[in-house]
């Protein structure tokens, strides 16, 4: 595949698409705040490609080494019912993989997150508080990739 020029509008390539968590030289792992879902992350590829193919097959593997770390992560420390993993891209063409954690009762559940809510039900305070725990917790998960 040929390089593709960055478009200058990029929100990716030119912000950290949320709250930066972790990142090596390959990706980045970013909290996003998204309401009522508390543990929403994004792991962003560091250079503008828009497809998981552009990648070099070493880049895929290790990227997907951190989706499924930071996925494992996630699950155990919020033991959540569901987890949601996607790569869409479709509003913002640039590499990156969703890593959700979805409840019975979360206000979009069963649908996916971008759905409208069904109901606007809080979210439990003490999930809310897991999910700060985990995000402090995660680069320590990621160390031992070696990255």
């Amino acid at each position: 595949m040929r390089p593709r020029t960055p478009p200058v509008d990029c929100e990716l390539c030119h912000g950290a698409g949320g709250r930066l968590l972790w990142q090596n030289d390959l990706c980045r792992v970013v909290a996003v705040d998204e309401p009522g879902i508390p543990g929403f992350l994004r792991v962003i590829v560091k250079r503008h490609v828009r497809e998981m193919t552009d990648l070099a097959e070493t880049d895929r593997n290790r990227l997907m080494a951190v989706v499924f770390a930071v996925e494992a992560h996630v699950r155990q420390s919020l033991e959540p019912d569901k987890m949601n993993l996607a790569s869409l891209g479709n509003l913002t063409p640039h590499l990156h993989w969703h890593v959700i954690p979805r409840w019975g009762d979360d206000r979009h559940f069963p649908g996916p997150v971008w759905a409208p809510a069904r109901h606007d039900a809080p979210v439990p305070a003490t999930r809310a508080a897991a999910a700060a725990r985990m995000a402090a917790g995660l680069p320590a998960a990621l160390a031992a990739l070696g990255a």
